[in-house]
């Protein structure tokens, strides 16, 4: 299909809903303002109780700046960013993570007695009432590479990880796209791949869920191959096509950023590698009918974005309009234009 004008009705609205859906700027303020207290008063906590804090970078889609405005989403919130505090500690007091995890759960609850705390598989929930925003402490020990972690889930599972290089990873590629004719970056473009996935998680009653990790891998991975173009709609339309092809023939998803031979598992029936540490493979738990599945949706979604592309060539504004509700939802129209 031809490229076609940035005047284009349909790159318009898109233009417009993106710019809805990402996070608003009184929020982004409430939350630099609000993490900055909170990891002041746990990193005393942590220090008042012995603990070595080597470092606190800042993670998950706030740091990378790709996450979004906080939505309904059904009859439930959908917090739409994830707000990760990571707190790197030495391992010589504390060298077992459940103990530490609980040392964190502990110091939250003394510095914030009236927020509800809670422990997830590898981080300490903390739901503010008050600014309705949600963070996840997530206690790491230090590695002799200042920019290595590592991460204990209460599976057991240990993974060597990078706070650093994953926001770098999703960051550069922004700065990247910025610097190219055209307003359509890799961010925008990743908010609008949440978005759907939002949707159309809600439409199917969450047959399959889809980590917004992966979600990040996916754009990227379609930014690499496929680029993107001058107007939104032939960059998703694009997108879509190329990942329901890698899908659905199972390639392997990995990344030379920071390695240079990948190590997929070939017993799994699917490997999307994560680009800092190539042996953890985020889709492991898959089965392949769930591959299946998430290439029947990017096939689906690449045959929508191109039916409104057509519609809107046509000068049918009211057909391109109802193809972007199908595949963004009913909320679109309030936000498009």
């Amino acid at each position: 299909m031809s490229q076609y004008s940035s005047k284009s009705k349909l790159h318009v609205r898109i233009r417009n809903f993106v710019e809805w859906i990402a996070p608003e700027k009184k929020t982004r303020d409430a939350i630099k303002k609000q993490s900055g207290e909170i990891r002041e008063k746990i990193k005393k906590k942590a220090e008042e109780d012995g603990l070595t804090i080597t470092d606190m970078p800042y993670s998950g889609s706030f740091a990378k700046k790709n996450g979004l405005r906080r939505h309904l989403q059904g009859e439930t919130t959908n917090e739409g960013q994830d707000i990760d505090l990571a707190f790197v500690v030495k391992p010589d007091k504390e060298i077992e993570f459940e103990p530490l995890i609980q040392r964190f759960k502990k110091y939250a609850e003394q510095a914030y007695p009236d927020t509800k705390i809670t422990v997830t598989k590898s981080s300490v929930k903390m739901e503010f009432t008050g600014t309705k925003l949600t963070y996840d402490i997530v206690p790491m020990f230090a590695t002799d590479d200042p920019e290595k972690q590592l991460l204990i889930r209460n599976n057991g599972d240990k993974i060597k990880t990078s706070v650093q290089k994953h926001t770098a990873f999703a960051r550069n590629r922004t700065k990247e796209t910025d610097e190219v004719d055209g307003i359509v970056v890799f961010n925008d473009c990743t908010r609008l791949l949440k978005w759907w996935r939002s949707h159309k998680e809600q439409t199917t009653n969450e047959i399959i869920t889809l980590p917004s990790f992966l979600i990040d891998l996916l754009a990227a991975k379609a930014l690499d191959k496929v680029e993107v173009n001058t107007t939104y709609a032939q960059t998703i339309a694009n997108w879509f096509s190329y990942l329901e092809n890698i899908v659905r023939k199972r390639e392997t998803i990995w990344f030379d950023d920071y390695y240079r031979t990948p190590k997929p598992d070939n017993s799994k029936p699917w490997n999307v590698l994560d680009p800092v540490m190539p042996d953890n493979n985020v889709v492991k738990v898959w089965s392949g009918w769930q591959v299946d599945e998430l290439a029947d949706w990017l096939r689906d979604a690449a045959e929508i974005m191109n039916r409104a592309i057509v519609a809107d060539l046509q000068g049918r504004d009211s057909d391109s309009l109802e193809q972007m509700k199908l595949l963004f939802g009913k909320i679109f129209s309030s936000h498009c234009d």
